[in-house]
């Protein structure tokens, strides 16, 4: 058991506020109307990311074993179809999927904190920080070492248990994680971009909303809560009977949706400040951003101090998506569980030198069609195994569960309350990721059709 509610809100925080926290919210944010798109972002947490991660912390809690376990022991208890424990099996595989090439990404942010500490990037030019991150990416040796390092961090974390490991971990990390992002916080506030950034954000752009900005909000309340893969019904399974679960719930993905919008208030005008653009993805986190660094005043020191941050941020999603995996497996063969760690790290890291290798040697070795091996392993746990794993988390809460187990794990008092939830969880939330779901396989046509009929 979690040894406070405190606890499992920071840990599933930690599991939340990843490495898309820290570039992907606030580069769509200001990309599809700033304040307009934050409004409806918040809206698509309330009423998909929050019913869904509801139901997937009263599963894990009802059931108090891994997910594979606990959706066996909940179909076999409340005699539902065996098909269930999919959701498990899915949700393990996924995170394992998501685990192999997360360390590898995780991995480059270890090596910048080097690289900013060396003074690498103070008085660089744009195209000195991009031959310096394609240099990094071309060697295969050194993304297998700092890939190393940081599942080594992983293992030693997850194999200590919940107590001496777990919670260990997120005591420091976590506000850690808060303190860092304050002081860039308040660094960015005394930088002469910080109203630009701003305004890149919060800027009320009705005009910049359309079908898609509505998906891309829903995807992003789904995938940055760690719905689907297990991750939160495990940590649920180790919370308290007497602990709030619709409040805890809540609490999570304020900090999370906090922590997102923090980060885009320290990062861009960081960037702006330095008239640069405000790139995407790895161009922003590892090309621009350390740029911005070298051009400013105690850049060395406050760029050392991002990656830092960005590198809590990622051990702390590690930690959490090894979790399902390595719970079921201590389970089911009564091991060891440092034993199980280290075994589950191993196999992870070699499958993890097919995501290596797609930045280099396999850069022209495509598995379907043009995605190489990091993109097919992303595009499968992500698109396809997560969406469908958070859909079937929900319907089996709503609709496979008994009403007395669902009001007694959420507290419902009140018959209108349950109604209330069981819409939103059964149908709303489903609905609105299969959506989401039909875009990310090549059905956009159809479903923007469909949104442009209904509207």
């Amino acid at each position: 058991m979690w040894s406070n509610r405190w606890l499992f809100v920071l840990a599933a925080a930690g599991s939340a506020v990843g490495l898309g926290n820290i570039w992907k919210f606030p580069y769509i944010a200001g990309e599809n109307g700033g304040g307009a798109f934050v409004l409806l972002y918040l809206l698509c947490v309330a009423f998909v990311g929050i019913p869904i991660m509801m139901a997937e912390v009263l599963i894990g809690r009802e059931g108090r074993h891994s997910p594979i376990n606990t959706m066996r022991t909940l179909t076999q208890q409340h005699h539902r179809n065996r098909l269930w424990v999919t959701i498990g099996w899915m949700g393990v595989v996924a995170g394992f999927l998501i685990l192999s090439y997360y360390v590898v990404i995780a991995g480059w942010a270890l090596h910048y904190i080097w690289q900013m500490a060396e003074g690498t990037f103070v008085g660089a030019t744009g195209e000195l920080a991009e031959a310096t991150f394609d240099a990094f990416l071309a060697d295969p040796w050194q993304l297998v070492l700092w890939q190393t390092l940081f599942m080594v961090a992983t293992v030693w974390i997850i194999s200590h248990g919940v107590i001496k490991g777990l919670e260990r971990a997120i005591r420091w990390f976590m506000p850690l994680l808060f303190v860092l992002l304050m002081v860039l916080l308040g660094y960015a506030v005394n930088s002469d971009g910080f109203d630009a950034g701003w305004d890149f954000m919060f800027r009320f752009d009705w005009s910049a909303l359309d079908q898609g900005s509505v998906l891309i909000a829903m995807g992003q309340a789904f995938f940055t809560l760690s719905l689907g893969m297990g991750a939160i019904m495990a940590y649920g399974a180790y919370l308290p009977s007497d602990t709030s679960l619709t409040g805890t719930v809540v609490v999570i993905a304020l900090l999370d949706t906090l922590v997102a919008i923090a980060a885009g208030l320290a990062i861009f005008p960081i960037v702006f400040s330095n008239g640069l653009d405000a790139g995407e993805g790895p161009g922003l986190m590892f090309v621009t951003i350390p740029l911005a660094f070298g051009q400013m005043p105690f850049g060395v020191l406050f760029g050392t101090l991002f990656f830092v941050l960005v590198s809590f941020a990622a051990i702390t999603s590690a930690i959490s998506i090894s979790e399902p995996a390595l719970a079921y497996l201590v389970e089911q063969y009564n091991a060891k569980r440092s034993r199980v760690a280290v075994s589950l790290g191993v196999i992870a890291w070699i499958l993890g030198i097919g995501s290596v290798l797609s930045f280099n040697h396999w850069s022209d070795v495509h598995i379907v069609g043009t995605l190489t091996f990091f993109d097919f392993v992303d595009y499968v746990s992500q698109n396809i195994m997560l969406p469908l794993g958070g859909v079937l988390i929900a319907l089996f809460a709503a609709f496979a569960l008994p009403k007395t187990v669902v009001g007694n794990q959420l507290g419902l008092r009140h018959p209108a309350v349950a109604v209330v939830w069981k819409l939103l969880c059964g149908v709303v939330a489903p609905v609105s990721v299969i959506f989401v779901f039909a875009v990310t396989v090549g059905l956009d046509e159809l479903v923007l059709g469909l949104l442009g009929a209904g509207g």
